[in-house]
């Protein structure tokens, strides 16, 4: 007869959530319905034990009684029963900030979803998990649902990437792709969104470009191995993008989507590395992949050297996909805990680091200076209806070397008289259409400041 031990299941790896709003909600659920899933991935299971909130009495539709309940979330970092914290609370610094700091210093893992706090202090939160030997995850903080982040740092860990793109917002994608299938203009599809939740009563950060920028630099850092670099990354966004604007370039073959791009530049004959960071309204032709994204979808095109083009895409929001994302990390560090036989595990696990590698072998890239980078130009002028404007523009073009391949003049003068001009250049610099609007500030003829959108290459 065998005699012998069964082996004692491993203790569940214990979360504190900070925020149960829409995402933290999710996460609550998601770990409740797919509980046996998870444990079977995980090699343990996953429980909240403490959550934190501003307000207790609010009906989130889960069941939060079963938890502690921490008025100070800063404070739940210093909980014996907690091995990893989940901040959904959002905002660069504050108390959000604060609770990153406390649970790494406190030898937690940290999970995160705030784009804004690790764009502007992964670098710092990222060398204190290094030493404190603890995981920094933030999958969610980037496209949602979407295993961005995982899929550059791990699937495509044997390639060189020479370029990111992606639509990295979706409310600018919801807004762009329902003036495209409806013909409104943009006050009228942003208050829809709006009313739908897909846009903040404040939309600044969205329709600006500055929430796609946060997440850019994050995936610059990844794909290129360069330090964040959020001062030098150019943002544009889509307010004054008009449903003409939309029509001219439906009619030229195009859609228009905020594209966030990075690459990186060699300075001459090996010289060092310069890295270009820009998020901007774009017409991008129907062939490329990036045409076919609509409504609140994110996705994103990297290009590997040995892998070739590879498209990620999904939700960008929502509670569900973000939810997924958050659990993916716990199921990570939960692996990583097991392996390691501690909460945490390494920091960098089997991926290096946050980042892919340590931060101190992060490489501080210098911004790359885009003039004499060539390619096609959208430029739409609003411009008063009279004689010899139109020969005004075309002259300034002509001084500054830029070659007019179309030009549309469409329309009556509107109530204030005033015209839209559209034009597509042929391939040029970049510093030449700058020289020409250059050449047409302050001109009478003009009412508006122009409108510059790139066409990207298929």
């Amino acid at each position: 007869m065998e005699t012998g031990t069964s082996k004692a299941p491993p203790r569940p790896l214990r979360v504190a959530l900070a925020g149960v709003g829409t995402v933290g909600a999710g996460v609550v659920r998601l770990l409740d319905a797919n509980a046996r899933l998870i444990e079977a991935r995980a090699g343990r299971a996953i429980r909240v034990v403490a959550v934190s909130a501003r307000d207790r009495d609010k009906d989130r539709g889960v069941d939060l009684s079963p938890f502690a309940w921490c008025d100070d979330m800063t404070a739940m970092a210093a909980r014996d029963d907690v091995d990893a914290v989940v901040e959904l609370v959002g905002g660069a610094d504050g108390p959000a900030l604060t609770l990153a700091r406390n649970a790494i210093a406190g030898g937690k893992a940290l999970v995160t979803a705030n784009k804004a706090m690790i764009a502007h202090h992964g670098l710092a939160l990222g060398e204190a998990a290094e030493a404190a030997g603890v995981p920094l995850k933030f999958e969610a903080a980037v496209a949602g649902g979407i295993p961005i982040i995982k899929g550059l740092r791990e699937g495509a860990a044997a390639n060189a990437i020479d370029r990111v793109q992606g639509i990295l917002n979706g409310t600018c994608n919801f807004i762009l792709s329902t003036m495209e299938d409806t013909g409104r203009d943009f006050a009228d599809v942003l208050a829809e969104a709006q009313a739908k939740g897909f846009a903040e009563a404040d939309p600044t950060l969205d329709i600006e470009g500055i929430d796609a920028g946060h997440k850019l630099a994050i995936l610059a850092a990844i794909a290129f191995g360069a330090r964040l670099d959020l001062d030098h990354v150019s943002c544009e966004g889509i307010a004054r993008v008009r449903a003409a604007d939309i029509a001219r370039a439906r009619d030229l073959g195009f859609v228009i989507r905020l594209v966030g791009e990075a690459d990186v530049e060699q300075s001459g004959s090996g010289g060092a590395a310069r890295l270009l960071q820009r998020v901007r309204p774009c017409l991008v032709p129907r062939d490329h992949p990036l045409a076919h994204v609509d409504g609140p979808t994110n996705a994103v095109v990297a290009q590997g050297n040995y892998s070739g083009r590879l498209l990620f895409q999904g939700a960008g929001a929502g509670d569900g996909p973000t939810a997924s994302a958050v659990v993916a990390d716990l199921i990570d560090i939960a692996r990583w805990a097991a392996r390691n036989g501690s909460a945490g595990g390494d920091a960098g696990g089997e991926t290096g680091g946050a980042f892919s590698i340590p931060v101190g072998a992060l490489v501080a890239m210098a911004p790359a200076e885009p003039g004499e980078r060539r390619g096609r130009t959208y430029i739409r002028f609003t411009v008063a209806d009279r004689p010899g404007v139109l020969a005004e523009i075309t002259a300034a073009m002509r001084d500054a070397e830029v070659s007019i391949e179309s030009l549309i003049q469409q329309g009556e003068p509107d109530e204030a008289g005033e015209v839209l001009v559209a034009m597509v250049t042929h391939e040029g610099a970049e510093r030449c259409v700058s020289e020409a609007l250059r050449l047409l500030d302050g001109s009478a003829s003009l009412t508006a400041a122009p409108l510059v959108m790139p066409i990207l290459a298929a």
